[in-house]
């Protein structure tokens, strides 16, 4: 069977590195799972995946034409669930690896959901007010065909935000003749979002962290914690680390400035920062670092909550903390997961499709409260979503010391077999 990230011209359209690194996590727990070679590309391969193409008139007059993708990648739950990204690097591939990891984070915290993801080749910070919405709008035109409330369901993510969500609900609902507010979550509360949405996906990167220094018995006013990203889930998880937990914060970071001190940061100055100028360029210059270095300075709690495969290979054996919470989607890659098994007893891993997975979890009761027309409180939000947060930490911990997997193993076979399972069930049509 050809390998599902080779160059075969049937697979070219996800010839990428991050849907390999997807296949190549598949591969392994497919072993451990015993998957029928004959089931394997049906598990990679996305059920559906869209490209289209969105003409839009510029500000100057001109007219550009930008790419839009979304990749469904299976059924057997229920409908499809993914965030929309705005990035100038996104491909096909890229997409369908997202997808591919969120139908396992859905199944692992049994949601009724298979896995999807979207999004523009776009730099959005390159665009107006004026010309984003259009670019936003033209996306959800041309999605119309392929996505509904009980058939794909889209969220923010990168470079998308509640404003985005509501334009694209607003869109759909204009085509449809009345309001169809569950067409989206991470929307605005007042058109039918859920209070507490923002902020769910770093509360559950800390929901998690804070049961695994119970677990290994770290104070938690004794340690220290390093953030790389500084976006909403970097944020709030700083924030939440800083002020909740008692957490010292030394490091923090995003795509302009690498800042780091042992004395600790004040995480709430560099949020207001970051509101006022858009990025951490200018804060506590004297205290900028290289960085290449950042993610392998000394702390207690590591957390890459940027972009994908920032430790990998070169990094790994360099990596000096004891919790590795992956608030990002695929930021190990499968040889510094190699590495990072054998230092087990040094580095405990809060594997991705579990670490954040409060953002989609919170997203359903969104989607559940739209189609029920019943609002529930933040407090209400909350307390759910740190229950189904910890359960399924629970279930990747207890499976992990039975069967001497890793973390990211341990929480990789519930997804999938889960999913397995119920494809089986319902069986191949026709």
């Amino acid at each position: 069977m050809d390998d599902p990230g080779s160059t075969d011209s049937s697979v070219t359209i996800y010839d990428d590195e991050v849907f390999k690194m997807a296949c190549d996590q598949f591969s392994v727990i497919a072993d451990y799972l015993n998957i029928d070679e004959g089931d394997r590309e049906w598990a990679t391969y996305p059920k559906r995946a869209v490209a289209v193409t969105l003409p839009v008139h510029m500000d100057d007059g001109s007219t550009r034409a930008f790419q839009g993708y979304r990749v469904q990648h299976h059924i057997a739950l229920g409908p499809t669930k993914g965030g929309t990204r705005f990035a100038l690097s996104l491909s096909m591939g890229e997409t369908a690896a997202l997808a591919m990891w969120m139908s396992w984070k859905c199944a692992l915290a049994q949601l009724p959901y298979g896995g999807a993801k979207g999004g523009v080749a776009v730099d959005p910070t390159k665009l107006s007010r004026t010309e984003l919405e259009a670019v936003s709008r033209r996306y959800m035109q041309e999605m119309i065909p392929f996505v509904g409330p009980h058939t794909d369901i889209m969220g923010p993510d990168m470079g998308t935000n509640e404003q985005i969500m509501a334009w694209f609900m607003d869109t759909y609902s204009v085509y449809m003749g009345y309001a169809v507010n569950e067409i989206v979550t991470g929307k605005p509360v007042a058109i039918g979002g859920t209070e507490g949405r923002r902020e769910a996906t770093g509360r559950g990167v800390v929901y998690l962290i804070e049961r695994a220094m119970n677990m290994l018995k770290l104070n938690p006013e004794k340690c220290t914690a390093i953030v790389q990203g500084f976006g909403n889930v970097g944020s709030v998880a700083a924030l939440s680390l800083a002020y909740k937990s008692g957490v010292k914060v030394i490091g923090i970071s995003d795509h302009t400035a690498a800042i780091y001190n042992p004395k600790g940061i004040d995480v709430k100055a560099a949020e207001q920062h970051v509101l006022k100028k858009g990025n951490l360029r200018a804060f506590a210059q004297d205290d900028h670092v290289d960085p290449r270095e950042f993610l392998s300075l000394p702390c207690d709690i590591l957390v890459p909550a940027a972009v994908d495969r920032v430790i990998n290979g070169k990094n790994a054996d360099q990596i000096k903390c004891r919790i590795l919470a992956e608030a990002a989607n695929g930021p190990t890659t499968p040889e510094a997961d190699r590495i990072l098994e054998k230092r087990w007893d040094e580095i405990f891993v809060i594997p991705d499709i579990l670490c954040n997975a409060g953002g989609v979890i919170v997203s359903y009761f969104e989607w559940v409260q739209d189609i029920q027309q019943f609002l529930w409180s933040e407090e209400q939000v909350n307390l759910k979503l740190q229950e189904l947060m910890l359960r399924a930490f629970h279930q990747v911990r207890f499976l992990a010391r039975e069967r001497k997997f890793t973390m990211r193993s341990a929480a990789l076979s519930l997804g999938v077999q889960k999913v397995a399972k119920e494809k089986l069930r319902r069986g191949l049509f026709p």
